[in-house]
């Protein structure tokens, strides 16, 4: 990992589910695809929950949410988006992309399927979170929830956020942060496996996605978004490994898909800075 990229164990566990994996036996081996057909509705069960969590999921995200997310990113910062036709509109479709800020999630999560997800609802995506920030009490665990945010335990390996995210990304779309931590000068450091173990456990389609001036708008340690910023964000073509899907499961094979999907990440962030200069002329 670059030494100019933030270690904090909350961004790390938050979303690149840190040292998750790191034997390749306790870190493959208990991770299976999940036996449990029902949506995934958090830590919440029951028939009301079921009932009433995709209600609750829709009025946040469709409702509260997508104006303040709209007004900040496409009207008070100028934001340009590439590659959006080609997202595939299905469950179990990941979105795997560099880390520059706090608010990324909102970002991708918006710009890749807004308003298509007020109809097609699964099209929401998860998101993990660190559990001492997002779920330290009752409250804050149930707003979370209902912003489809799975927890991840600080500090040791959480394997039961993968297990989790398996389950949820199977019905839905996801999106995660492959290095774990925020990058302090816009840098795209190496993937850990805990991703690649998401995608062995449910083979989804995974998306590449390259995000560039996010680190402006929300600097590490600031403690409000900056207003007037260039950002930008390009969604790639699906990565294709097959080849090594049909491979035994291991930590290898896992940090071998995340070593593909970064090194693409990075090819299109050459790409967008060629598009952004040429767009700036």
């Amino acid at each position: 990992m670059n030494d100019r990229t933030e270690t904090s164990q909350s961004s790390t566990q938050a979303s690149g589910y840190g040292q998750v994996g790191s034997g390749s036996r306790d870190g493959v081996s208990s991770v299976e695809r999940p036996r449990d057909h029902r949506p995934y509705r958090g830590e919440y069960e029951g028939w009301l929950t079921n009932f009433l969590w995709p209600i609750i999921t829709w009025v946040i995200t469709n409702i509260i949410l997508a104006p303040v997310v709209i007004l900040f990113f496409w009207v008070l910062n100028r934001t340009r988006v590439y590659g959006r036709s080609r997202l595939p509109h299905a469950p179990n479709t990941l979105l795997l992309s560099n880390h520059q800020s706090m608010i990324d999630s909102f970002l991708i999560g918006y710009a890749a399927f807004f308003p298509y997800d007020m109809i097609k609802t699964y099209l929401v995506p998860w998101n993990p979170a660190a559990q001492e920030n997002f779920f330290r009490n009752r409250l804050f665990a149930w707003v979370f929830h209902h912003l489809k945010c799975i927890p991840v335990r600080p500090g040791r390996r959480d394997l039961k956020a993968i297990t989790r995210s398996v389950r949820a990304l199977r019905d839905s779309t996801m999106i995660l942060f492959p290095s774990g931590t925020r990058s302090r000068d816009g840098s795209i450091g190496r993937g850990r496996p805990g991703a690649g173990l998401v995608i062995l456990g449910t083979g989804p389609k995974v998306i590449p996605v390259t995000i560039e001036g996010m680190d402006q708008v929300l600097p590490i340690g600031a403690s409000f978004p900056r207003l007037g910023k260039k950002v930008a964000i390009y969604f790639g073509r699906p990565i294709n490994y097959d080849d090594l899907e049909n491979r035994e499961r291991s930590r290898e094979a896992a940090q071998e898909i995340v070593d593909r999907v970064m090194n693409r990440i990075s090819f299109q962030r050459r790409v967008l800075r060629r598009l952004e200069g040429s767009a700036g002329q």
